[in-house]
């Protein structure tokens, strides 16, 4: 049994190769100079700031800075929003009832009745078909 040798060539298994991410760390930049092998660095022009965003003004920032209109949401008209309480009060239903009637939670007919909610046409038509009432009269 003194005869036999190897006849195959050792296997190393290894990780797979770092991302592109992983090779910028630092621990394989230390360890890249200490294997001695050649590191570049590249310092980019605007690395680290936010001078990029904010130092050149786009056409449409000037015309956001130079409006003085107050731009915000439409919010439920005051006589929509007591039409709906009116009706849900008439028909005896609760907002929690109501809203499971036209299949939406709870806190949207809140929002609807306390003037806080964007309109939305198809729920105020939920609201319509439910309520058996015209929300919708004259705008």
């Amino acid at each position: 049994m003194s005869g036999f040798t190897q006849d195959w060539e050792p296997v190393v298994i290894r990780k797979k190769a770092p991302t592109s991410a992983a090779r910028k760390d630092e621990k394989a930049v230390n360890a890249a100079r200490r294997a001695g092998a050649e590191i570049e660095t590249v310092r980019k022009a605007t690395a680290g700031s936010n001078r990029a965003a904010s130092s050149s003004t786009s056409l449409n920032t000037r015309k956001l800075d130079e409006d003085t209109e107050n731009l915000a949401h439409e919010k439920v008209p005051t006589e929509l929003k007591k039409a709906i309480m009116q009706a849900r009060m008439d028909k005896k239903l609760t907002q929690a009832q109501l809203a499971q009637v036209i299949n939406e939670k709870p806190q949207i007919i809140q929002e609807y009745e306390s003037g806080k909610a964007i309109p939305n046409q198809q729920i105020i038509s939920k609201l319509e078909r439910a309520l058996g009432a015209k929300l919708r009269g004259k705008k």
